[in-house]
């Protein structure tokens, strides 16, 4: 989706495309940005509409909060408004089709793995429940030192389903993960990154100046190269070592490939 594409729609999503860094803004403030279905499909065709000279995405979140999680007026049963998707319409589909509709929602989420960029969460204020997966749904995060991670979904009664479970177990483990998403505690900034959770903390009036530094240094290699390594870490942990080094031989070959045709990296 483009720019007046989102405006037009009035999606509460504002995207700016600057060369090589696109900027992706929940827009909805008076709601601490809390998310809803129709935001989740956008973030999906926004993700698959992205221009491939985009190289690093940011994504942050408008007013005093990245995302408070899920508007929980959608979450029970005839609690929208007529012709407004809510998560409390699953309960009457079957089995099938209600998974089939989150596996719609997860692609909201799951586009920011794409190797073709690097994408980056800029995390203030509260970030719960799917403000927490969204995070997570970016390789790295940088956070203000009075944020607020919490993974509220089993007071609900719920698990995380926005592809959160992954990420985070491979951010801070199985057992730490395992204790966030059972007790839904509260994580702030400094833990964050003592844990594995966020690349760096920073007080909240110094967030912006951390992630234009830190995009500056992600724009430097040549985009390829940001790509190839990018692919070659994602799947790592699950790979033996013998087909970890396969792959940067086949990687490794394309680079001198490319450099040895005067390409630019």
């Amino acid at each position: 989706m483009s720019p007046d594409d989102l405006a037009r729609a009035g999606l509460r999503l504002d995207l700016d495309l600057d060369g090589a860094l696109a900027t992706v803004t929940l827009d909805r403030p008076e709601k601490r940005n809390a998310q809803t279905p129709t935001m989740w499909r956008a973030l999906a065709a926004l993700g698959a509409d992205l221009p491939g000279s985009v190289r690093v995405v940011v994504l942050r979140g408008a007013g005093a909060s990245f995302s408070a999680g899920l508007d929980r007026s959608l979450l029970l049963p005839g609690g929208a408004p007529d012709g407004v998707e809510a998560v409390g319409d699953l309960f009457a589909l079957d089995d099938a089709a209600m998974a089939a509709t989150i596996a719609d929602y997860q692609a909201g989420f799951t586009w920011l793995h794409d190797p073709r960029f690097v994408s980056v969460a800029a995390v203030h204020g509260h970030a719960i429940g799917a403000g927490f997966q969204l995070a997570l749904a970016c390789d790295l995060r940088v956070v203000t030192d009075d944020v607020g991670f919490s993974m509220k979904e089993s007071v609900l009664g719920l698990v995380p389903d926005l592809g959160g479970t992954k990420p985070l177990v491979e951010a801070v483990g199985y057992a730490r993960a395992l204790e966030l998403c059972a007790t839904a505690r509260t994580v702030q900034g400094p833990e964050a990154v003592a844990i594995g959770l966020a690349l760096r903390s920073v007080p909240a009036d110094a967030l912006d100046a951390a992630v234009q530094e830190l995009v500056a240094a992600l724009l430097g290699p040549a985009p390829e190269v940001v790509t190839e390594t990018k692919a070659l870490l994602q799947g790592a942990a699950g790979r033996e070592l013998a087909e970890q080094c396969r792959l940067e031989r086949e990687a490794q070959v394309r680079r001198f490939r490319a450099l040895g045709a005067g390409g630019p990296g």
